[in-house]
């Protein structure tokens, strides 16, 4: 069975346009990941989301805490840490357990930490569908492939004192 997560952004969207794409996705639970939970739209404020979200018939997660953007030192660092493996664990167990969509404001996922969140979940075996609009989705370019040693006859001469010993 293939384990499958999406990510989804606020943006500007209305009330309605963002229960019906969690609706045409079939998202069960959405996690919700912005450090600071508000927004200029007073539906996406959390409190707000968290209330259309329950009369929809979703369930509301807020992980901000452990999964926010605007970290000290860039996100990629604090993807390093024991705090961020916790919070990955956490949304990976839920998901697990019902569909579930990672959101935050952004509706781009490449101007934003769900691409982050989703690189590290593809890494663990997550089929990660970043939604844009209905029937709309970015699949990010996979990584290049890690380097590999070069071969010992490509390697450059070794020196020892002054004379190359082996080239």
């Amino acid at each position: 069975m293939e384990l499958t997560i999406f990510t989804l952004g606020t943006s500007n969207r209305t009330p309605e346009e963002f229960i019906a794409l969690l609706r045409h996705y079939g998202v069960r639970l959405l996690a919700d990941v912005r450090r600071f939970p508000t927004s200029r739209f007073e539906h996406f404020k959390r409190e707000h989301l968290a209330k259309l979200c329950r009369n929809a018939g979703v369930e509301y997660l807020y992980l901000g805490d452990e999964l926010g953007g605007y970290r000290s030192g860039g996100y990629t660092a604090y993807m390093e840490t024991e705090a961020f493996r916790a919070g990955l664990e956490k949304l990976e167990a839920l998901a697990r357990e019902k569909p579930t969509a990672v959101t935050c404001s952004e509706r781009l996922p490449w101007r934003c930490h769900r691409r982050f969140i989703g690189r590290a979940l593809a890494d663990r075996g997550w089929h990660v569908r970043h939604v844009i609009d209905l029937d709309r989705e970015w699949t990010p370019t996979p990584p290049p492939p890690a380097l590999t040693p070069t071969p010992p006859h490509l390697t450059p001469c070794r020196f020892s004192g002054n004379l190359p010993q082996s080239c």
